[in-house]
């Protein structure tokens, strides 16, 4: 989804949002505005922030700015999940391996995000599936480094 359709689903779930000058982060949420920093240079690059300012809508709630909760760790990366896999999903990995991605770079381009966001993504799924995990015909493998291997059935 590119920046346009995450505002177009914003506005569709009756979400504000505008660009402003922010200084500490790229996007914050509070009720159903959501603010993009405004001299983020690219559409792609607020795409990632879009993305991740949803899934704070959509999973989180109160105030969860102080990172040293443990709960609030735990709500960070539930939005942060939701938002990579709005914006790549693990299909997003098999389309790009489907279309002949050979690298992160390719990858990233392909699927409109930003190398830091696939990167982010990549061990996040790491993190919750481990070394690989199958979906529909395919392996994806996230150790030693992301492949991902048609099975093909005799």
């Amino acid at each position: 989804m590119n920046y346009e359709t995450l505002l177009a689903k914003a506005d569709s779930h009756g979400l504000i949002v505008k660009e402003k000058y922010l200084l500490a982060n790229d996007g914050r949420i509070k009720g159903n505005k959501i603010a993009i920093r405004k001299d983020i240079e690219t559409q792609t690059e607020k795409s990632c922030v879009l993305a991740e300012e949803l899934g704070h809508y959509y999973t989180s709630s109160g105030d969860i700015l102080d990172q040293s909760r443990v709960s609030n760790q735990k709500q960070e990366f539930r939005a942060r999940f939701y938002g990579y896999n709005l914006k790549i999903g693990l299909m997003g990995i098999v389309q790009a391996y489907q279309v002949g991605c050979r690298n992160l770079y390719e990858m990233a381009e392909y699927l409109e995000v930003t190398e830091d966001f696939l990167k982010e993504a990549i061990k996040c799924y790491r993190s919750k599936y481990g070394e690989y995990i199958k979906v529909d015909n395919y392996i994806i493998y996230f150790i030693p480094c992301l492949a991902v291997l048609n099975i093909i059935d005799d």
